[in-house]
């Protein structure tokens, strides 16, 4: 039998947008409003309105929650200070890649940990697994809150016209409680699209009226609804990876080629966490044999690459495309794909790309593709 997807807080406004909804880890989520390109470069250049709401936030409290996170992720929370948050991962046993996580901490002994939509679960059951032992709790928080993202170069002036929050003060990766046009909500300056942006966390019956009251506030600069089909082509032009595409449980983080999210000299808990003897072996191997490298790959000609299609040299293959897309900031399509070592090399000619048989031919460039200007 099937399940009806989930719906956001602000499904109803949505539909009345026009937008095309699609199903994404089991919401109900629009895709796109108009022109997704349109979407894309307004963000790029001005500004764009996300709905959220389908990320997974988990609470974890209490006197030894730092210990609990500190042996349950890779990264070293027990350095985040109050105020700020941190990108890391929670790995298996075997080192690899559960998901790929930003840790807030909200309060001395408060975290919030969001959890991509599909994995969100995972996470959660995995969390609570391993706080066995550990004088904290691990609360499901999903329908506690909405999450409305504003994106783009225009963001922070937007932003400042309905909140009472220092946004100036406000660095990159940290969050603070504020209002916004009148209601409490969790303000963090994080962001997936490669630009300066703000992540609002709030309740969900207040959802409808703050992005009301930023769609009439970004009105005058050019702010416009964007769906997850945008969000993809943002994030990818940025570099950033996708969970079930760059990551995956078959890869450890070094094999993705962020292992500095890994942190070896954490002293809680006698520096033990899970997955620590098998990241400590992936982590030599990337050392001395890298199996593949994570690249980016611009095409010579119009034809998009797709997750899963073979990187292939001298009619043999050499990788795999993990995603691609037309990308509307550089004019043409761009991929991020594992490659063999040898190959990933920037710069490195006579690459093509398996499409239905042909190959189409592409040049090893480094990644992000795209940068903006601080």
């Amino acid at each position: 039998m099937s399940t009806a997807p989930r719906l956001t807080a602000l499904d109803a406004l949505h539909r009345s947008l026009g937008a095309t909804m699609t199903d994404f880890a089991g919401w109900d989520m629009p895709l796109r409003y108009g022109s997704e390109r349109d979407e894309h470069i307004a963000v790029r250049t001005k500004a764009g309105l996300f709905d959220l709401s389908h990320m997974g936030e988990i609470t974890v409290t209490g006197p030894q929650a730092v210990e609990l996170l500190d042996h349950a992720l890779v990264g070293n929370i027990s350095t985040v200070g109050v105020g700020r948050a941190r990108y890391t991962m929670i790995c298996q046993e075997d080192g690899g890649i559960l998901d790929d996580l930003i840790v807030y901490r909200l309060g001395e002994t408060e975290y919030m940990v969001v959890a991509n939509a599909s994995n969100a679960q995972i996470v959660l059951d995995a969390l609570t697994g391993r706080a066995a032992g550990f004088d904290a709790e691990v609360r499901d928080d999903r329908d506690a809150y909405a999450l409305i993202a504003v994106q783009g170069p225009e963001s922070p002036g937007i932003l400042k016209s309905i909140t009472d929050a220092d946004l100036d003060g406000l660095k990159y990766y940290a969050g603070l409680p504020g209002t916004v046009a009148g209601v409490p909500a969790l303000i963090a300056r994080t962001g997936y699209t490669g630009e300066d942006g703000f992540e609002l966390f709030l309740k969900p019956e207040h959802a409808e009226g703050v992005w009301k009251a930023l769609t009439e506030a970004g009105a005058p600069v050019g702010l416009i609804p964007c769906g997850l089909s945008c969000r993809d082509t943002l994030r990818l032009e940025a570099g950033m990876p996708l969970y079930g595409h760059e990551l995956t449980t078959a890869l450890t983080p070094f094999d993705a080629g962020l292992g500095r999210v890994v942190k070896f000299e954490k002293t809680t808990n006698d520096g033990r966490f899970v997955g620590r003897e098998a990241l400590e072996k992936a982590a030599e191997r990337a050392e001395t044999a890298p199996p593949r490298k994570l690249v980016g790959l611009v095409a010579e000609g119009r034809r998009v690459p797709r997750a899963g299609f073979s990187v292939v040299k001298d009619g043999v293959v050499i990788g795999e495309v993990t995603s691609g897309a037309p990308s509307p900031t550089l004019g043409k399509p761009i991929a991020m794909a594992y490659v063999d070592a040898a190959h990933a090399e920037p710069g490195t000619q006579g690459v093509g790309v398996d499409i239905r048989g042909t190959h189409e031919a592409y040049e090893v460039v480094a990644l992000p593709f795209y940068k903006r200007q601080k």
